[in-house]
């Protein structure tokens, strides 16, 4: 399973240098990493964090991006998101990778207390080595606390 969105950047897009601004990136990346969680826990879900997130290569006004969240890991109630940002173009279709980032959502009930997520495995040999990333990543986010 998968979820991807796609946008034009548009001027009220870009910052001073007409590259894509990286806020607005990252809103883009929470949101379809979220609807991805959703989709998964089939309910509604708060992002925890942003684990890491690698700006690879610029975009600029008018190129199409792409984002595609996948999901890589679940716990108890937990999830982690792989969002990847690529542009797109427009005469070949080729697809730019422009940013990766992971983030963790957990899966809420209506009135805020979590719930437990469906558990994910991991059946090809890339879903086998995210989820072996993933959880070295949580060892680390634990470690942080």
């Amino acid at each position: 399973m998968s979820t991807t969105r796609t946008e034009i950047i548009m001027s009220s897009h870009v910052n001073g240098i007409r590259r894509l601004f990286g806020g607005q990136l990252m809103s883009w990346i929470d949101v379809v990493g979220a609807v991805e969680a959703r989709r998964w826990a089939k309910c509604d879900v708060t992002t925890v964090t942003v684990d890491n997130l690698v700006f690879i290569n610029p975009a600029y006004e008018n190129d199409t991006v792409v984002l595609e969240a996948r999901l890589t890991w679940t716990g108890h109630t937990s999830m982690e998101v792989r969002v990847d940002t690529y542009v797109e173009d427009l005469k070949t279709r080729y697809m730019k990778l422009i940013n990766r980032a992971y983030l963790v959502y957990v899966a809420i009930k209506e009135d805020g207390s979590t719930v437990e997520v469906p558990k994910f495995v991991p059946s090809t040999f890339e879903e086998k080595a995210e989820w072996d990333a993933a959880v070295i990543r949580k060892s680390i986010r634990t470690g942080r606390k």
